[in-house]
């Protein structure tokens, strides 16, 4: 049995549309497109090539699929690794329809996708969830999956779609590993599902306790 890892990329105020270009999401006029590109560093960029050491199949929502799908099998592999990984690797697609899925390598899920999910862990090693913010909320709500990588940007944007926008349910996320800061003040911060909702307690007494 393998996990399924979500990566995200967020500002401060956790909007996570659209990172990676002007055109990837430009939903309600959103007006900053690629707001990532200008933040990245080597720090931060060999942190994010480590989150995919190990991949060995892609999990992705239907928009994201056709950018990736529109623009990684063009790409030299020798230029870019990643279009070698993405290229290579099983990419399961997340649609209530039948898309036409051109990219070689591309499978749909979605008829129950729960149990669909669950499957493709079971089958693989280590599968990455990219972008895919609507997918990601459908599997954050079910907690179908086991990791996630939050990359937190400097920024602050006031609009957009957030990253926990309508997927959030009560659950427990511990770290798995220390934060770590790149130059341009890109944060990563690693967690793991775990079992049971947050506790509740009183202040007063933790503080006390402390004492």
């Amino acid at each position: 049995m393998g996990i399924i890892q979500i990566e995200l990329f967020a500002t401060l105020d956790l909007v996570g549309q659209a990172p990676g270009g002007p055109d990837e999401d430009p939903d309600d006029d959103f007006a900053f497109g690629g707001w990532q590109a200008p933040l990245i560093d080597e720090a931060s960029g060999e942190q994010i090539a480590a989150a995919y050491e190990h991949t060995d199949a892609l999990l992705l929502g239907r928009r994201t699929f056709d950018v990736f799908a529109a623009y990684w099998p063009h790409q030299d592999p020798e230029a870019n690794p990643f279009a070698g990984l993405f290229n290579r690797v099983p990419k399961y697609v997340a649609s209530r329809g039948t898309p036409d899925l051109p990219w070689a390598g591309s499978y749909r899920v979605g008829d129950d996708l729960p149990a669909e999910v669950w499957e493709i862990r079971d089958r693989h090693e280590h599968v990455s969830v990219v972008g895919s913010m609507n997918f990601v909320q459908t599997l954050l709500r079910e907690k179908l999956f086991d990791r996630l990588d939050l990359w937190i940007h400097p920024i602050v944007l006031g609009q957009g779609k957030q990253v926990f926008a309508g997927g959030a349910v009560p659950s427990n996320l511990p770290l798995v590993a220390p934060p770590a800061a790149s130059p341009n003040g890109v944060v990563c911060l690693r967690y793991a599902l775990a079992d049971g909702v947050p506790a509740t307690g009183d202040m007063e007494e933790a503080l006390a306790a402390d004492r």
